[in-house]
Protein backbone atom coordinates (compact mmCIF):
# COMPACT_ATOMS: atom_id res chain seq x y z
CA UNK A 1 0.00 0.00 0.00
CA UNK A 2 1.45 3.15 -0.55
CA UNK A 3 2.58 5.65 1.63
CA UNK A 4 0.20 8.78 1.19
CA UNK A 5 0.75 12.74 2.70
CA UNK A 6 -1.20 15.62 2.03
CA UNK A 7 0.57 19.27 1.63
CA UNK A 8 -1.51 22.00 1.90
CA UNK A 9 -0.42 25.62 -0.25
CA UNK A 10 1.37 23.02 -2.56
CA UNK A 11 0.55 24.91 -5.64
CA UNK A 12 3.52 27.27 -5.62
CA UNK A 13 6.65 28.29 -3.05
CA UNK A 14 7.45 25.90 -0.52
CA UNK A 15 4.50 23.37 -0.36
CA UNK A 16 5.45 22.27 -4.22
CA UNK A 17 9.29 22.14 -3.21
CA UNK A 18 8.11 19.80 -0.08
CA UNK A 19 5.61 17.74 -2.01
CA UNK A 20 8.67 17.34 -4.80
CA UNK A 21 11.11 16.31 -1.81
CA UNK A 22 7.76 13.64 -0.55
CA UNK A 23 7.47 12.00 -4.60
CA UNK A 24 10.98 11.45 -4.53
CA UNK A 25 11.09 9.02 -1.30
CA UNK A 26 7.94 7.99 -3.81
CA UNK A 27 5.19 9.06 -1.34
CA UNK A 28 1.87 9.90 -2.98
CA UNK A 29 1.02 13.32 -2.48
CA UNK A 30 -1.89 15.10 -2.06
CA UNK A 31 -1.38 18.62 -3.38
CA UNK A 32 -4.05 21.33 -2.33
CA UNK A 33 -3.88 24.83 -2.97
CA UNK A 34 -6.90 27.61 -2.77
CA UNK A 35 -5.39 27.65 -6.64
CA UNK A 36 -6.72 24.53 -7.74
CA UNK A 37 -4.98 24.87 -10.98
CA UNK A 38 -1.68 25.37 -9.47
CA UNK A 39 -2.41 22.44 -6.84
CA UNK A 40 -3.16 20.77 -10.42
CA UNK A 41 0.23 21.78 -11.55
CA UNK A 42 1.82 20.72 -8.78
CA UNK A 43 0.55 17.15 -8.76
CA UNK A 44 1.04 16.91 -12.33
CA UNK A 45 4.63 17.62 -11.58
CA UNK A 46 5.20 15.01 -8.45
CA UNK A 47 2.52 12.41 -9.97
CA UNK A 48 0.15 12.47 -7.45
CA UNK A 49 -3.42 14.02 -6.73
CA UNK A 50 -4.69 18.09 -6.95
CA UNK A 51 -7.32 19.19 -4.61
CA UNK A 52 -8.58 22.68 -5.14
CA UNK A 53 -8.81 24.12 -1.19
CA UNK A 54 -9.65 26.34 0.77
CA UNK A 55 -8.09 26.16 4.18
CA UNK A 56 -10.67 27.94 6.42
CA UNK A 57 -12.99 25.60 5.67
CA UNK A 58 -12.72 22.65 7.98
CA UNK A 59 -14.99 19.93 5.94
CA UNK A 60 -12.44 20.73 3.45
CA UNK A 61 -9.79 19.33 5.23
CA UNK A 62 -12.13 16.06 6.24
CA UNK A 63 -12.89 16.09 2.19
CA UNK A 64 -9.02 16.09 1.86
CA UNK A 65 -8.58 13.29 4.30
CA UNK A 66 -10.95 11.33 2.56
CA UNK A 67 -9.60 11.34 -0.74
CA UNK A 68 -6.07 10.48 0.70
CA UNK A 69 -7.49 7.63 2.46
CA UNK A 70 -8.78 5.80 -0.62
CA UNK A 71 -5.01 6.35 -2.38
CA UNK A 72 -2.87 4.04 0.08
CA UNK A 73 -1.94 4.55 4.00
CA UNK A 74 -2.19 8.25 4.79
CA UNK A 75 0.64 8.81 6.87
CA UNK A 76 1.90 12.26 6.48
CA UNK A 77 -0.19 15.88 7.15
CA UNK A 78 1.89 18.58 6.24
CA UNK A 79 0.01 22.24 7.08
CA UNK A 80 1.84 24.36 4.74
CA UNK A 81 -0.86 26.98 3.30
CA UNK A 82 -0.16 30.07 4.93
CA UNK A 83 -0.77 33.98 3.94
CA UNK A 84 1.45 37.28 5.01
CA UNK A 85 0.34 40.99 5.73
CA UNK A 86 2.73 43.60 7.27
CA UNK A 87 2.38 46.85 8.83
CA UNK A 88 1.25 48.33 12.08
CA UNK A 89 -1.25 46.08 13.73
CA UNK A 90 -4.31 48.93 14.50
CA UNK A 91 -4.24 49.60 10.84
CA UNK A 92 -4.61 46.57 9.44
CA UNK A 93 -8.21 46.62 8.06
CA UNK A 94 -10.77 44.07 10.02
CA UNK A 95 -10.68 41.28 6.75
CA UNK A 96 -6.95 41.12 6.38
CA UNK A 97 -6.89 40.49 10.16
CA UNK A 98 -9.23 38.10 9.56
CA UNK A 99 -7.59 36.04 6.70
CA UNK A 100 -3.98 35.77 8.80
CA UNK A 101 -5.90 34.64 11.58
CA UNK A 102 -8.13 31.91 9.74
CA UNK A 103 -5.72 30.87 7.13
CA UNK A 104 -2.37 30.56 9.24
CA UNK A 105 -3.91 29.33 12.86
CA UNK A 106 -7.36 28.05 11.89
CA UNK A 107 -6.33 26.60 8.83
CA UNK A 108 -3.66 24.56 10.85
CA UNK A 109 -6.37 23.60 13.77
CA UNK A 110 -8.89 22.21 10.96
CA UNK A 111 -6.00 20.42 9.56
CA UNK A 112 -4.77 18.66 12.31
CA UNK A 113 -8.12 17.73 13.56
CA UNK A 114 -9.04 16.34 10.08
CA UNK A 115 -5.25 14.76 9.92
CA UNK A 116 -5.36 13.02 13.85
CA UNK A 117 -9.31 11.31 12.72
CA UNK A 118 -7.94 9.92 9.50
CA UNK A 119 -4.30 8.67 10.45
CA UNK A 120 -3.73 5.28 12.21
CA UNK A 121 0.01 6.25 12.71
CA UNK A 122 2.46 9.00 11.03
CA UNK A 123 3.30 12.69 11.79
CA UNK A 124 1.92 15.55 11.66
CA UNK A 125 4.34 18.83 10.55
CA UNK A 126 3.28 22.59 11.16
CA UNK A 127 4.87 25.50 8.99
CA UNK A 128 5.41 27.68 11.96
CA UNK A 129 7.84 30.97 11.89
CA UNK A 130 10.66 32.40 13.50
CA UNK A 131 7.93 34.87 14.49
CA UNK A 132 6.62 32.30 16.80
CA UNK A 133 9.22 32.46 19.33
CA UNK A 134 9.80 36.23 19.39
CA UNK A 135 7.67 39.66 19.36
CA UNK A 136 7.88 40.68 15.54
CA UNK A 137 7.30 44.58 15.99
CA UNK A 138 5.36 45.40 11.82
CA UNK A 139 3.86 41.48 11.73
CA UNK A 140 2.10 41.61 14.77
CA UNK A 141 -0.98 39.83 14.02
CA UNK A 142 1.04 37.37 11.69
CA UNK A 143 3.28 36.98 14.91
CA UNK A 144 0.26 35.87 16.44
CA UNK A 145 -1.13 33.35 14.54
CA UNK A 146 2.63 31.77 14.87
CA UNK A 147 2.72 31.76 18.38
CA UNK A 148 -0.66 29.92 17.96
CA UNK A 149 0.35 27.54 15.71
CA UNK A 150 3.12 26.66 18.08
CA UNK A 151 1.24 26.55 21.26
CA UNK A 152 -1.36 24.03 19.82
CA UNK A 153 1.18 22.14 17.95
CA UNK A 154 3.12 21.22 21.46
CA UNK A 155 -0.19 20.57 23.63
CA UNK A 156 -1.59 18.59 20.39
CA UNK A 157 1.72 16.62 20.51
CA UNK A 158 0.78 15.82 24.43
CA UNK A 159 -2.80 14.92 23.80
CA UNK A 160 -1.55 12.30 20.96
CA UNK A 161 1.17 11.38 23.51
CA UNK A 162 -1.52 11.00 26.19
CA UNK A 163 -4.19 8.72 24.11
CA UNK A 164 -0.62 6.69 23.23
CA UNK A 165 -1.79 7.53 19.51
CA UNK A 166 1.18 6.99 17.46
CA UNK A 167 1.70 9.98 15.32
CA UNK A 168 3.75 12.56 15.85
CA UNK A 169 3.64 16.65 15.64
CA UNK A 170 6.76 18.64 14.79
CA UNK A 171 6.47 22.55 14.09
CA UNK A 172 9.16 23.81 12.18
CA UNK A 173 9.80 27.67 12.79
CA UNK A 174 12.13 28.98 9.63
CA UNK A 175 13.74 32.89 9.55
CA UNK A 176 12.66 34.58 6.28
CA UNK A 177 12.26 32.40 3.42
CA UNK A 178 12.96 33.63 -0.46
CA UNK A 179 9.96 33.66 -2.40
CA UNK A 180 6.63 35.13 -3.47
CA UNK A 181 5.77 36.29 -0.05
CA UNK A 182 8.54 38.14 1.25
CA UNK A 183 8.77 39.86 -2.36
CA UNK A 184 5.43 41.09 -1.95
CA UNK A 185 6.24 43.13 1.59
CA UNK A 186 10.15 43.78 -0.24
CA UNK A 187 9.88 47.33 0.28
CA UNK A 188 7.35 47.99 2.93
CA UNK A 189 9.07 49.87 5.82
CA UNK A 190 7.01 47.38 8.65
CA UNK A 191 8.90 44.35 7.07
CA UNK A 192 12.08 45.63 8.19
CA UNK A 193 12.87 42.13 10.88
CA UNK A 194 12.27 40.05 7.53
CA UNK A 195 15.58 41.18 6.34
CA UNK A 196 17.69 41.83 9.12
CA UNK A 197 19.40 38.61 8.66
CA UNK A 198 21.12 39.35 5.81
CA UNK A 199 20.14 36.41 3.44
CA UNK A 200 17.62 35.09 3.44
CA UNK A 201 16.54 31.25 3.45
CA UNK A 202 16.40 29.29 0.25
CA UNK A 203 12.91 27.12 -0.46
CA UNK A 204 15.22 24.15 -1.21
CA UNK A 205 16.51 24.37 2.49
CA UNK A 206 13.66 24.76 4.31
CA UNK A 207 11.69 22.45 2.35
CA UNK A 208 14.84 19.28 3.19
CA UNK A 209 14.04 20.56 7.32
CA UNK A 210 10.57 20.30 6.83
CA UNK A 211 10.64 16.44 5.21
CA UNK A 212 13.73 15.59 7.18
CA UNK A 213 10.76 15.82 10.36
CA UNK A 214 9.16 12.84 8.80
CA UNK A 215 11.72 10.60 9.80
CA UNK A 216 13.25 12.32 12.73
CA UNK A 217 10.33 14.65 14.63
CA UNK A 218 11.14 17.17 16.81
CA UNK A 219 8.63 19.18 18.97
CA UNK A 220 10.53 22.63 17.54
CA UNK A 221 13.02 22.79 14.71
CA UNK A 222 14.11 25.84 14.51
CA UNK A 223 16.23 27.46 11.01
CA UNK A 224 18.45 28.78 11.56
CA UNK A 225 19.63 27.44 14.30
CA UNK A 226 22.21 30.38 15.80
CA UNK A 227 19.47 32.78 15.37
CA UNK A 228 16.94 30.82 17.62
CA UNK A 229 19.67 30.66 20.10
CA UNK A 230 19.95 34.53 20.35
CA UNK A 231 16.10 34.50 20.51
CA UNK A 232 16.16 31.66 23.26
CA UNK A 233 18.57 33.86 25.16
CA UNK A 234 16.63 37.22 25.14
CA UNK A 235 12.62 35.45 25.76
CA UNK A 236 13.01 36.05 29.49
CA UNK A 237 14.15 39.54 29.20
CA UNK A 238 11.30 41.64 26.89
CA UNK A 239 12.51 45.02 28.13
CA UNK A 240 16.09 44.07 26.80
CA UNK A 241 14.31 42.31 23.65
CA UNK A 242 11.98 44.80 21.78
CA UNK A 243 14.53 47.72 21.89
CA UNK A 244 17.60 45.39 20.39
CA UNK A 245 14.73 43.44 17.84
CA UNK A 246 13.94 47.17 16.78
CA UNK A 247 18.18 47.84 15.92
CA UNK A 248 17.59 44.72 14.23
CA UNK A 249 14.84 46.43 12.00
CA UNK A 250 16.72 49.34 11.22
CA UNK A 251 19.24 47.26 9.81
CA UNK A 252 16.68 45.06 7.66
CA UNK A 253 15.17 48.39 6.50
CA UNK A 254 18.82 49.54 5.47
CA UNK A 255 18.90 45.89 3.16
CA UNK A 256 15.72 46.63 1.77
CA UNK A 257 16.71 50.17 0.79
Amino acid sequence: MATVAVVTGAGRGLGRKIAERLARRGVHVVCTDVDEGAARTTAAVVDGTGIGQDVRDPDSHRSVAAAAQQLGDLAIWINNAGVLAVGDSWDMDDATARRLVEVNLLGVIWGCHAAAAAMNRGTIINIASMSALVPAPGLAVYGATKHGVLGYSLSLAGELRRAGRPITVSSLCPDAIAGDMTNAVAHDASAGLLFSSGQLLGLDEVAAAAVELVDQPKLVRTLPAFRAALIHLLRPFPSIGLPLLEQFAKLGRKRQR
